[in-house]
């Protein structure tokens, strides 16, 4: 059996779409309350309006602080209809039932995302909209809670279909407002403990937006969501979808793995190609084609069905490579329209612009579910520590070192254990998250060789490169595999019990080697 409403209070910060839903209460005879900039919204549209000082007979102070916390606000939406003692007291004080409750909070998120001073934050905390939803949904007997304006439509045609709210429906809305003050109080408390530079408080939350409800998730037997942080971030989170089926799981995961580490590289044309979250090739190049092209060349074998991620405008050019081969999702911050006409005429291909690259220094904190837990910490936003020092005899040349530290920039993105072979500010071999990091010695070489076969090449690719290693190499057999295979220069962490031992590996060889000091464990 439906609940007839008979009165509603409308308190809104957003104004989207409130009059023609006010219209509407009112068309179907309920009788409208309001406050403040939502009450002069409603009388300039010569809607039927009270206003809440009005009713409480109690005017707005502070600078409208307080103008709903009153026992004929709230009395009006926690008491229960079917309970005599209630009844009697909202008799006994005239207090009329409110049976909707319409309220969305003060913009606190748009606030701090703007970069807001503390004192301008503090004023968009909201106070009496959280307590009038959690009263409104506590009482879901009786009221019916609207904290989202995309949910006036279906609080209308539940009125059309049943001539009031069902208990079913207001069930719905009432766990919809909790979930809306939940964030908000969350958004609201990391702010605080940021501004007191308060790393790990002692309770934190972490609260998101449904983005997209997925068809599954990393297997076809698990469910899936994606939500958002409200962070104003480019990225998969953010961008802006142009053409393809809707992103999956695996899809938005990959996408922002490879997003990220091209982002690294903004002062220059640069591509990367990511598979099953790894890069499979990364390069920089001359030109958008030229640095696809020779990340492209990798692997590419592993490049079927992979993500690609630009950190420049896409090219009608480069987007014609592109098309040669299946694809996944194509990413970058924008396109010129040739380029996505050429992409749109692969139909599935998920094509995504961003409006520009991720910034990759600062220090969102990365949250990891481990069963009934969480793991949290600061984003792994450097690369290279104070400590950089070569630590061989022979001192790297003058490329070698760009090649070094383009390397050991790819590696930070690399499953771990990671083993990375580069050569001309491209990668040639990628061994990912093996168990023994000699043997992801092994397939990264094996990786390079494969490529240079691919290419028509005798002599692998991994000859006269660099190798980068995530951490630091615990014997000298991981080096020694990597100049077998005809790596020149090392760059890895150090720190082992054992680096004299791989130093003087690399002396014998004649390999130049850098510690950098900062190890990249991705797990």
């Amino acid at each position: 059996m439906a609940t007839p409403i008979r009165r509603a209070l409308l308190s809104v910060s957003d104004k989207t779409g409130l009059v023609d839903f006010a219209k509407a209460l009112a068309d179907k005879g309920v009788e409208l309350l309001s406050t403040g900039g939502t009450y002069k919204a409603l009388a300039d549209a010569g809607i039927p309006v009270i206003e809440v000082s009005s009713h409480t007979g109690f005017p707005e102070i502070m600078d409208g602080r307080v103008k709903t916390l009153h026992p004929k606000i709230h009395g009006g939406l926690l008491a229960l209809r079917d309970n005599d003692e209630h009844v009697k007291a909202m008799e006994a004080h005239e207090i009329a039932p409110i049976d909707l409750l319409a309220v969305n909070l003060y913009p606190f998120e748009s606030t701090v995302a703007a970069g807001a001073d503390f004192d301008t934050c503090i004023e968009n905390v909201d106070i009496g909209g959280p307590a009038m939803i959690r009263a409104a949904a506590k009482n879901w007997q009786g009221v019916c809670t609207v904290v989202d304006v995309e949910d006036y439509a279906l609080v209308l045609e539940e009125l059309e279909a049943n001539n009031g709210t069902t208990e079913a429906f207001r069930k719905k809305m009432s766990a919809t407002a909790y979930a809306r003050t939940g964030a908000y109080d969350a958004a609201i408390s990391n702010w605080y403990a940021a501004q007191l530079d308060i790393e790990y408080p002692k309770r934190k939350v972490v609260a998101g937006e449904l983005k997209q409800t997925m068809r599954y998730g990393e297997n076809s037997h698990q469910s899936a969501a994606f939500y958002t942080t409200g962070e104003n971030r480019p990225g998969v989170a953010t961008a802006e979808q142009l053409n393809g089926k809707e992103l999956s799981y695996n899809n938005a995961n990959d996408t922002d793995a490879a997003f990220e580490l091209v982002s690294e590289f903004k002062d220059d044309v640069a591509c990367v190609i990511v598979k099953h979250a790894n890069p499979c090739g990364v390069a920089i190049g001359d030109n958008m084609k030229d640095a696809y092209l020779r990340a492209y060349s990798c692997d590419t074998e592993s490049a079927f069905g992979g993500i690609v991620a630009f950190n420049q405008k896409l090219n009608k050019e480069t987007a014609e490579e592109l098309a040669k081969i299946f694809l996944e999702v194509v990413i970058a911050p924008d396109f010129d329209d040739d380029a996505l006409e050429v992409l749109k005429a692969k139909k599935n291909v998920r094509v995504l612009k961003t409006g520009g690259v991720a910034d990759p220094a600062d220090n969102a904190a990365m949250v990891k579910t481990l069963s009934g837990s969480l793991l949290v910490q600061s984003k792994d936003n450097e690369i290279f520590s104070d400590d950089f020092k070569v630590v061989t005899e022979r001192q790297p040349t003058e490329e070698e070192m760009k090649d070094l530290r383009f390397a050991f920039t790819v590696c930070k993105h690399v499953k771990s254990n990671a083993i990375i072979y580069c050569k001309n500010n491209m990668t040639v071999g990628v061994g990912a998250g093996q168990m023994s990091r000699v043997n992801s010695c092994r397939i990264a070489a094996f990786r390079a060789e494969q490529a240079a076969t691919t290419a028509g090449d005798d002599t692998s690719w991994a000859k006269g490169s660099v190798v980068a290693s995530d951490a630091f190499f615990p014997f000298a057999d991981g080096l020694i595999e990597a100049a077998e295979a005809g790596a020149t220069c090392v760059i890895q962490p150090g720190g082992s019990i054992r680096d004299e031992e791989v130093i003087a590996a690399a002396n014998e060889r004649g390999l130049a080697m850098v510690f950098t000091g900062m190890r990249h464990f991705r797990h």
